[in-house]
């Protein structure tokens, strides 16, 4: 996949009152959010805004489906996007609606038992019969047993989006150093007092960290467990074709969204590729059950990323980052599975019939043995706070996360209940193996 240029290299300052780390949608919010507020911020990438996840992702903003806890940040991230959407130019921003299809009946009980939330955070979602999935979808045959659709969640173009927020953000007053890896804190009297990056120093009140999957990396170096795996996603975009809905379309087998250039972004929720690595091993334990549940759909692999720079764990100040060594994560997409999940798509959508492949990528996602993000302060590293192990879903939830994450780091009023969000249901924040 195409890595975007830098864009943003400016004089680092010496000092501010708030480093963020890491230029995706989280960084981006949290940097957004400060900004807005008048509130002086770096935010130090060390490739590009939005040159990995952030940019490969499916691009759903949908409240639907989400686990219960998510629910009140979403719906504060889904008024954020809409602002953003009305104030910073086109970014595919579009109220287009979310769709999932069940295949069988366990599939059809549980968008049922959703429903529970929708009314509870008055969430308009209702179920679909087995016709009405049909007509969605231009099928006549009952393949689907039904269905359940949220018409107001949307959806966003992510190579758009988090760019144009990053420009936002520094129209507000921000200041964005790409290609500015952070190595390390500044700490006097064991609390942070500024970010010790490879060009130099940088004193802050308080640091931001939102660095997806590299996060784990930067906190053990720290001697904080983070128990955070990456995991490859795969996806792909195909050719322009007549559109049939403005909904994305969600089912076990292939789940697509409507692109602005007509065509559709195709990906598979339940298949992904686990590379081991050491801090596989260390955590190993803590992912058995989310592993054991998608046991048929994750690959399980030692490669060459074993050594690699999300391997390494210990470096000081003075030396060359695992971050300087990786600007920009690229894994390569499982061309295989995205082949199977196009054919796939082809069969439950017909109206897929004659589009073709364009483009396929694939990225690391951030995943936390529960699947749910950290977004707290770090009780072993005062003034630091971390935002991240967004698990695959946090696109959607980014603006809300990053706006949150700032929030704790200046003592404001938080817009949500960090408690869901606590490190510490990880059990006692220990030092890290070394």
């Amino acid at each position: 996949m195409m890595t975007p240029d830098a864009t943003y290299n400016g004089e680092l300052p010496t000092a501010t009152s708030v480093v963020v780390i890491g230029g995706g949608i989280v960084g981006v919010g949290a940097a957004l959010h400060l900004a807005e507020r008048g509130i002086p911020c770096v935010l130090c990438e060390k490739g590009t805004v939005a040159g990995e996840q952030s940019s490969r992702n499916w691009g759903w903003v949908r409240k639907q489906g989400r686990r219960p806890d998510e629910l009140a940040l979403m719906l504060e991230s889904d008024r954020i996007w809409r602002r953003l959407a009305q104030e910073i130019g086109e970014i595919g921003f579009r109220t287009g609606g979310v769709s999932y299809f069940a295949q069988t009946d366990a599939e059809m009980q549980r968008h049922a038992d959703w429903m529970r939330y929708a009314e509870e955070y008055q969430i308009e979602t209702r179920l679909l019969s087995a016709a009405e999935v049909d007509a969605m979808t231009g099928r006549s045959d009952r393949h689907f047993k039904g269905g359940v659709t949220s018409p107001t969640d949307a959806y966003a173009e992510p190579r758009l989006a988090v760019p144009a927020m990053a420009r936002y953000a520094v129209h507000k007053g921000a200041t964005i150093c790409e290609r500015t890896a952070v190595r390390t804190l500044l700490r006097e009297g064991g609390r942070v007092t500024g970010v010790v990056t490879e060009r130099g120093t940088v004193r802050a009140d308080a640091v931001v960290l939102a660095g997806g999957v590299w996060s784990r990396t930067f906190l053990e170096n720290l001697g904080v467990s983070f128990p955070q795996l990456g995991v490859r996603s795969s996806a792909m975009r195909t050719s322009p074709v007549a559109p049939i809905s403005t909904s994305t379309f969600g089912a076990s087998g292939a789940s697509i969204r409507p692109r602005l250039d007509g065509g559709y972004t195709v990906g598979r929720a339940t298949a992904a590729r686990f590379d081991l690595i050491p801090a596989g091993i260390r955590h190993f334990g803590a992912f058995l059950p989310v592993l054991w549940k998608r046991r048929r759909m994750m690959k399980v692999r030692l490669g060459k990323e074993f050594f690699g720079p999300l391997g390494r764990h210990r470096w000081d100040g003075d030396d060359t980052s695992p971050f300087e060594l990786m600007r920009t994560a690229d894994p390569a997409p499982d061309e295989a599975l995205l082949r199977d999940v196009f054919a796939s798509a082809r069969t439950l959508y017909p109206h897929l019939a004659d589009a073709r492949p364009v483009e396929t990528w694939a990225s690391l996602i951030d995943v936390m043995p529960d699947e749910m993000p950290v977004i707290d302060r770090i009780a072993s590293v005062p003034g630091l706070v971390v935002a991240s192990g967004m698990s695959g879903h946090g696109f959607g939830l980014g603006p809300g996360a990053g706006a949150l994450a700032a929030q704790l780091a200046v003592a404001r009023e938080p817009l949500a209940d960090p408690a869901p969000y606590r490190l510490s249901r990880f059990g006692p924040n220990r030092a890290a193996a070394a």
